[in-house]
């Protein structure tokens, strides 16, 4: 007490003081870290926590991610392994911020602390179509889907059949730019295009297959998407506008991929797919028709468990997804 009878002021401690002190940070802290495919994700999943926070200053108390996990367990429809993956993005942010100085370690320390929802708890939501195995005639059907003469159709086309030919995530197909294209000559005297492509959990950039289909769609959405005055080093961006759309110069987004993948499979009587769907059925088909070490090099693969082992990574084959579906 002081001389006016009031209470004396505290200092408290830093771990307390950090949630209302921090300075404001985003993703691009994890620049370096993380590959630039990887930082699209977490730059989503940071965007969604802090919508539901209301606020930075209430998103940097640990209570606010554990309200936000019962949040997607009871109102969302979210699966069990993608809300996990959502609370752990964060999570790995408030480590990095905390490395860099913008909280203090006692708060990070909380956040990891925060458990992420249990599998089976949520096993309703475990969908037996979680998988949907895409033949080549559907492939075919949806590829076809987009309207060949607007400027979102040409665009559709293109990243469709990157994502039918390449087995490439979609977080890394939405931010692929022209100079990751190759054409070139493999040690088998094959032709082909490939894309250099910094894939989950690699630090230098390996190839992926690109068919020539793909390739000449890209061209073309390029070449009307210039026309219409824009240049961009992105390959997939969006459209906006009302009535006749123009093209943006911005990278779209993976959720919007996502729901373009969606609603073409639906159009055409697939139904169920996902652009992880596109990666399965490029593995799938080139393990049918050139074996378990095509698929290995076609999806950037290190080792695919105990059968991966019996085989090397030579130079990626050239045309390898050419005419897969």
């Amino acid at each position: 007490m002081n001389s006016t009878g009031l209470p004396v002021a505290v200092a408290a401690p830093a771990a307390i003081l950090a949630p209302s002190s921090a300075q404001r940070f985003d993703t691009s802290i994890l620049a370096g870290q993380i590959a630039e495919s990887s930082q699209a994700m977490y730059k989503r999943d940071f965007r969604a926590y802090l919508t539901f926070a209301g606020s930075f200053e209430r998103a940097m108390q640990p209570s606010t991610l554990a309200r936000w996990r019962s949040h997607l367990a009871n109102e969302t429809e979210y699966s069990p392994r993608t809300i996990n993956r959502m609370l752990a993005a964060t999570k790995r942010l408030m480590r990095e911020a905390a490395m860099q100085g913008y909280v203090s370690h006692e708060i990070a320390e909380q956040f990891s602390q925060v458990p992420g929802v249990k599998v089976k708890a949520l096993k309703e939501r475990q969908r037996a179509n979680n998988r949907t195995l895409i033949r080549p005639e559907d492939m075919r059907a949806i590829c076809s889907a987009p309207d060949p003469y607007t400027l979102a159709g040409k665009m559709h086309r293109a990243l469709l059949a990157t994502l039918a030919s390449s087995g490439m995530r979609i977080s890394e197909a939405v931010t692929l730019t022209l100079g990751q294209i190759e054409y070139g000559v493999d040690d088998r005297g094959q032709f082909g295009y490939t894309v250099k492509v910094l894939g989950k959990n690699e630090t230098e950039p390996s190839e992926r297959p690109l068919s020539t289909e793909a390739y000449n769609l890209i061209c073309e959405w390029l070449e009307a998407r210039s026309a219409a005055g824009v240049d961009c080093e992105h390959i997939f961006t969006g459209t906006g506008g009302r009535g006749a759309r123009r093209p943006l110069s911005t990278p779209i987004a993976p959720q919007s991929a996502w729901e373009m993948v969606k609603r073409y499979a639906e159009a055409v009587g697939v139904p169920h797919v996902k652009p992880h769907d596109f990666r399965r059925f490029v593995g799938t088909r080139l393990v049918k028709e050139r074996g378990i070490r095509a698929a290995q090099q076609a999806l950037g693969h290190k080792s695919i468990e105990t059968t991966a082992r019996n085989y090397d990574l030579s130079s990626l084959e050239r045309g390898m997804t050419e005419n897969l579906y």
